[in-house]
């Protein structure tokens, strides 16, 4: 009698760890949401070049610990985003990786996106939302045929690699 009941609380005990983790996994974008939304964003912008909805930090650009960003590769500047508004109008070469100091997006990122028909990954360090402190980001970020716009989104992780993301947005 005594092991049953044992065995049901170390049940319990296990079932209400396993489902604490699942609500904490679930807090975080995975890469396959990222490359979802980049795609719908992508592809909304080919539409309308309406850059304004991805400024709403409530609206539906903005999920879980993550949102998505634009940039302007004609001009070469960040065109929209919900958390920093302070970034839109800023140059991409302007916008330093939070550790190092160095440029987030390369000189030639615009041309790389551009060459890369199903998107590319770009890794920096950045403060997650309502953080101060950088974590590592990898952004995925995909051109919208038709205008000058590259829709960004990432997330967040230490251990993923840009080999292992590049393989969702590929397909391979």
């Amino acid at each position: 009698m005594k092991s049953s009941k044992i065995s049901v609380l170390v049940g319990a005990a296990l079932l209400t760890a396993a489902l604490c983790a699942v609500a904490v996994a679930q807090d975080h974008a995975t890469p396959q949401e990222v490359v979802k939304k980049v795609r719908e964003a992508a592809t909304t912008l080919s539409k309308t070049s309406d850059v304004a909805q991805f400024n709403e930090k409530q609206g539906p650009w903005v999920w879980k610990d993550t949102y998505v960003f634009i940039q302007d590769c004609d001009k070469k500047v960040v065109a929209a985003h919900p958390i920093k508004p302070e970034q839109i109008g800023k140059d991409l070469g302007s916008v330093k990786d939070a550790k190092s100091g160095k440029s987030a997006f390369p000189e030639d990122w615009c041309k790389k996106v551009e060459n890369a028909p199903s998107g590319a990954w770009n890794e920096y360090n950045w403060p997650k939302p309502g953080e101060k402190e950088a974590s590592r980001k990898l952004a995925y970020c995909l051109r919208a045929k038709g205008s000058p716009y590259v829709a960004c989104s990432g997330i967040y992780d230490d251990k993923a690699t840009i080999a292992e993301v590049s393989k969702l947005s590929s397909g391979k």
